[in-house]
């Protein structure tokens, strides 16, 4: 897995076009403030231990949340970051497991319209811990 986190001040979004119909038509667009935006590119080699990766992604995403100092995060499904991509039901289920045990750890969390190209408009700091890059 990888993961290209960003803390924004400001981040919003629109559906514009659908990639993975098998999934549920999302045409509301999402706005959010002071959020971790964790762009998510789940690989092939990660269906092997789906738990181990759901648990590194959590721990990674409120290690982040924290050092940002904020309880508000933001997962999305950003499958350009590695050759090889994971069944987008595999991801897709990941997002959801993880969205439940951050909500449970009293995190706001919430995803993207997943399977979608989304419009995005964003505005991050510039501080060295408002973009991380990790891979498991």
């Amino acid at each position: 897995m990888k993961l290209l986190l960003m803390y924004c001040t400001q981040f919003n979004y629109k559906p514009v076009s659908k990639t993975l119909e098998e999934f549920p038509e999302e045409n509301k667009p999402g706005k959010f403030k002071d959020i971790l935006l964790a762009f998510i590119h789940a690989e092939e080699k990660d269906e092997e231990d789906a738990k181990s990766i759901e648990n590194k992604l959590l721990k990674n995403l409120k290690w982040a949340a924290k050092k940002n100092n904020t309880n508000n995060i933001i997962l999305h499904s950003f499958a350009h970051l590695a050759i090889t991509k994971a069944n987008p039901h595999f991801t897709k289920d990941i997002f959801d497991k993880v969205e439940k045990r951050l909500k449970n750890a009293d995190y706001e969390a919430a995803q993207t319209p997943f399977g979608y190209f989304l419009d995005i408009d964003l505005k991050a700091t510039g501080v060295s811990q408002a973009r991380i890059f990790k891979e498991f």
